[in-house]
């Protein structure tokens, strides 16, 4: 009878531990950019991809690359401008989906580097989820992209 009693006990938390998947975020062709060689700024992009049942929220980046790491996007002014905004309370990775990081659009900013964005160099981000996972990330420089 203890036994059973076992089994049905360890059959319950290995149901309730399957019941609370959670999300797989994938990141997918990440890379940056400066405007020019001396740029004070750069920019990441790259697209995150969800293969998890649940959504998941980007809601933090940091990179040694620069002194502040935000995330931006930009939104159309009403003169028609468009203008970079940080992206506040993060971004849905939606259960199943993916959300891209792509310039003219959602990204990654770098203000204030701290060393020059090189053709063929890396710099390392780190992703912050609201789920508390982070993912770090050695992102290539390409600047013919």
């Amino acid at each position: 009878m203890q036994v059973n009693l076992f089994a049905a006990m360890a059959l319950a938390l290995s149901t309730m531990v399957a019941g609370h998947a959670k999300a797989e975020i994938i990141v997918e062709d990440a890379y940056a950019r400066a405007a020019m060689p001396s740029a004070p700024t750069g920019a990441i992009f790259m697209t995150l991809r969800n293969d998890g049942p649940e959504d998941e929220r980007l809601v933090s980046v940091e990179s040694d690359a620069a002194a502040k790491t935000e995330l931006h996007t930009h939104i159309a002014g009403e003169d028609g401008v468009m203008r970079m905004r940080p992206i506040e309370g993060g971004l849905v990775i939606p259960a199943g989906g993916s959300h891209a990081l792509a310039r003219g659009g959602d990204h990654v900013m770098l203000m204030g580097l701290t060393h020059p964005l090189d053709q063929g160099t890396q710099i390392g981000l780190t992703l912050g989820f609201e789920s508390g996972e982070e993912i770090r990330v050695d992102v290539p420089v390409d600047l013919e992209r």
